[in-house]
């Protein structure tokens, strides 16, 4: 695959700021369940995290595809782009679907680091990946929306000044269509949190920075609204497709991480006075999951560029995080069967990343959802829940 010298320079430049957060930092970060707020910085002042804001908001104005080239060297780096990943795709909906007031309001801010757009208010607990059975309502008072319910898997909500809430607006016995009576608001976190909003860390097998949210008779102001009341899933539509292709881009670095990883324990690690990586039973599996990630990488780029081009971009994006998540996952298990023992110890990393791959068949959207999203959408099948 030949890429632009500009693409060039963008791995080329993720690469050296990645260089300077090392295993040794994340093993640290991990081992406390730390935000890594200095690598976050750090991308930010690089502009990285701007990297979708248009130039006259002082962003970079690049493509999507550009977008997930970013994301993929971050993780092929060793690194972790799930401390800050949200703030690429929940952009999309901001640029799309926002009023010229209110990207003129946040995102100057959200391309100079002065304000962090992290946190992404969707899952329920009772609901899970069925959006549209979301309990959490948004009631118009006046100049106001009074906000009560609850969010979970709310990550990074503790190290954001902004949250995406999608809530209920119409009851669902008051529409025609199950698709309407969603909205999209723009909640200003800094004047929430204590004031209606209550914020539950979660502890999970990676460290994540996820949370449950709490909306207690919430009032946030009625410009806080991100296009039309009531056609907010039809935004955020939009916004998961952008997701899943970061998040897949994403899962290519990983595999590319521990392909690399695995390859070069292979050619070092010497057993019966022979490197193992002359054995077939370990070169294999190397070299099947660099098959595998390479046709993935194929569809992740190619669903980024009908993103692009302003195609619906719904069968390729899905297709793109289903093919990458199981080239990552694959990858992950292969190479802690490429070190044995050693695959286990926190020293070489392998242990930390395979926990955070394990994460990408199940979120942002399941393997089966996928699956089920083609079967029906794309094969003509029946819809089957």
């Amino acid at each position: 695959m030949t890429e632009s010298d500009d693409i060039a320079e963008i791995r080329r430049a993720v690469q050296a700021l990645c260089a300077e957060f090392p295993g040794e930092y994340w093993r640290e970060k991990d081992r406390d369940r730390a935000y890594p707020a200095e690598f976050v910085d750090a991308l930010t002042t690089a502009g990285f995290l701007a990297a979708l804001i248009p130039e006259e908001f002082g962003g970079s104005g690049l493509k999507l595809d550009a977008a997930a080239v970013i994301m993929e060297e971050i993780q092929s780096s060793g690194c972790n782009g799930a401390s800050a990943h949200a703030q690429m795709y929940i952009m999309n909906t901001l640029l799309r679907y926002g009023s010229a007031e209110q990207k003129a309001a946040y995102l100057p801010g959200i391309a100079d680091g002065s304000l962090r757009l992290q946190a992404f208010g969707v899952s329920e607990p009772t609901s899970g990946t069925d959006t549209l059975s979301l309990r959490t309502v948004a009631v118009r008072d006046g100049d106001d929306y009074v906000v009560n319910g609850q969010k979970i898997w709310t990550s990074r909500a503790e190290h954001s000044d902004l949250m995406l809430l999608l809530a209920r607006t119409t009851a669902r016995e008051a529409v025609k269509s199950k698709t309407e009576g969603l909205s999209i608001f723009l909640v200003d976190m800094r004047k929430a949190v204590g004031n209606g909003l209550t914020i539950k860390p979660i502890r999970t097998m990676m460290n994540h920075s996820t949370t449950e949210v709490f909306f207690d008779d919430l009032r946030i102001p009625a410009s806080s609204l991100i296009g039309e009341e009531g056609k907010g899933f039809r935004y955020i539509l939009s916004g998961m497709n952008a997701e899943r292709v970061l998040i897949a881009a994403e899962c290519i670095g990983d595999a590319k991480w521990f392909i690399r990883k695995a390859t070069d324990y292979a050619k070092d690690r010497s057993v019966f006075a022979r490197p193992i990586g002359q054995n077939q039973g370990v070169q294999f599996p190397i070299a099947r999951c660099y098959a595998q990630m390479r046709a993935a990488e194929l569809m992740v780029h190619h669903a980024a560029q009908v993103y692009d081009q302003g195609g619906n971009a719904g069968e390729e994006a899905n297709m793109a995080k289903l093919l990458a998540s199981e080239a990552s996952w694959a990858a992950a298990d292969m190479c802690v069967q490429t070190h044995g023992g050693f695959g286990f110890a926190e020293e070489y990393d392998v242990e930390r990343k395979f926990r955070e791959a394990r994460l990408y068949t199940v979120a942002p959207i399941s393997t089966n959802l996928i699956l089920s999203y083609l079967a029906e959408h794309v094969l003509g099948l029946p819809r089957s829940y």
